[in-house]
């Protein structure tokens, strides 16, 4: 992935339709509210990205369809798996063409999944609306065309935006340095248009993003420079400044960097940010990986945006570990349809949390469960107590097989009464921090949410082993529903 000397193409902001068009008439994909979306049929089926680059099998990432209804005969089954064209490709975050953002538009579907390859550059093209059973390639992005077109590389979060076309956060140029990243703009149709955000205007790290079209703000986080992260993580990295610690607020829909907030050591390699649900709010989180805050962000009178700790995940001391302390590593989180409770997971520490946050300012705590981790019984890494007692954590079986890995990514039903857990987060950090998900592939969970009190169980009838693939043991990632979810869908 050579960056051949292209210089970016000039930004699209003006001319990408976020402006001109609209969906305020008819009746299009999605829900009208975010109630609303929770009264919806429950999911039936969960498409999941799943990758074998960085493992030992020389086969394309594929999208796995899974069996998601308890009265089916194949609950809890890989129904259909759609292998990519490439090899290499770490298939990792998914977007749809259109959302709940475009509702209002009835000529337009949420037919298309959006599959951006971290690595390689490419980008699927899902159509699952002809067979949502087994999905098929539509069409697919080539990278050296956006490459060419507008300097970006290593494409992650896909959103749809209320004009019908789709933006997709890159992190870096087709070097791996983090001062080419930028937001590429496709059209309807899945063809380049250029970058979103104005000349000048890009942010020092990208990684995911959300708008707010009531507050004409959309705000970014900052993962870091592909030429470090892609290698496996390095603290010196850090300390070298790869790393970002920053959330960037734009003018929207004009692309115009406004704000930079630095969140300092609390808000080390800030990852997945949400809004509220509610688009008449004007306040959300980001959780802050390395440091293990979620940092709420919310607008001051005079317009400006400000930060502070709402929940701090405290380190472990550890022995026999790389490091004296242990992060609980925040690599996920979501927020429920009403805006009530907040889930995020601790990938190292191998714990899931559910916090009411009626009082955004001030969560509370009300579930807490351990599906994995380096610190489960039996493993050799082992936590110190604050009387120097030894400590290690319950981890169930799941039909009589032990949990690998850490729980990583997650995804709500839109009643909220279900939350979807995968255990892979990066193929190279995989690798170095949970081999052995490598070696066997990593799982899916579901867990029974207590949406009245607050609480977390595991569901024991659903189980999706992903070492036992045909093609070899895969790692999987991110889920999305067809009809929709608490982490894809923006309301405007």
């Amino acid at each position: 992935m050579a960056a051949v000397g292209l210089e970016p193409a000039p930004s699209a902001a003006l001319d990408s339709g976020v402006v001109s068009k609209s969906c305020c008439h008819g009746t299009g994909p999605g829900y009208a509210s975010p109630i609303e979306a929770m009264s919806g049929p429950r999911e039936k089926l969960i498409y999941v990205t799943c990758v074998y680059n960085g493992t030992s099998i020389e086969k394309p990432d594929y999208l796995a369809t899974i069996d998601v209804d308890p009265s089916s005969p194949t609950y809890s089954k890989v129904i259909h798996r759609l292998p990519v064209t490439n090899i290499g490709d770490e298939l990792h975050h998914s977007g749809w063409n259109a959302c709940s953002s475009c509702h209002g538009d009835s000529a337009v579907s949420r037919r298309y999944l959006v599959l951006p390859s971290l690595l390689s550059g490419h980008i699927y093209v899902i159509d699952t609306q002809a067979n949502p059973r087994e999905p098929s390639l539509h069409k697919v992005v080539d990278h050296a065309e956006i490459l060419q077109k507008t300097g970006l590389a290593y494409p992650h979060t896909s959103h749809c935006l209320a004009s019908g076309d789709i933006m997709v956060s890159c992190l870096g140029d087709g070097e791996g340095n983090a001062e080419g990243n930028g937001f590429l703009l496709l059209d309807s149709e899945f063809n380049v248009k250029g970058r979103w955000e104005k000349p000048g205007h890009s942010p020092l790290f990208g990684y995911d993003f959300w708008y707010q079209p009531r507050h004409k703000t959309m705000i970014s986080s900052s993962w870091g420079a592909p030429a470090a992260f892609t290698k496996g993580f390095d603290l010196q990295h850090v300390t070298d400044g790869l790393y970002g610690r920053h959330l960037n607020v734009y003018s929207w829909p004009g692309g115009e960097l406004k704000q930079t907030m630095d969140l300092g050591n609390t808000g080390l390699l800030p990852l997945e940010i949400r809004f509220l649900h509610d688009p008449a709010k004007d306040t959300g989180y980001v959780g802050c990986a390395l440091t293990s805050n979620m940092v709420r962000f919310f607008k001051h009178s005079d317009g400006s945006w400000a930060h502070e700790v709402a929940i701090s995940v405290q380190p472990l001391k550890v022995r026999n570990w790389i490091l004296p302390e242990m992060p609980g590593l925040i690599t996920d989180f979501l927020i429920s349809l009403d805006d009530r409770f907040l889930y995020f997971v601790n990938w190292l520490h191998g714990d899931v949390r559910q916090y009411n946050i009626e009082d955004p300012s001030k969560p509370v705590l009300t579930g807490q469960l351990w599906v994995g981790g380096l610190i489960q019984k039996g493993s050799d890494v082992v936590a110190v107590g604050e009387e120097g007692q030894d400590i290690q954590f319950d981890v169930p079986k799941v039909q009589g097989k032990q949990l690998r890995g850490g729980p990583q990514m997650i995804q709500l039903s839109l009643d909220g009464k279900r939350l979807y857990v995968t255990n892979s987060l990066f193929s190279t950090w995989d690798r170095q921090f949970y081999p052995e998900i490598v070696e066997k592939g990593s799982h899916m969970l579901q867990i029974d949410v207590d949406t009245e009190k607050g609480g977390l169980a595991i569901n024991p009838d659903f189980f999706v082993d992903f070492g036992l693939e045909p093609e070899g043991p895969s790692l999987a990632h991110e889920m999305r529903y067809p009809g929709g979810d608490c982490t894809s869908d923006i309301w405007v």
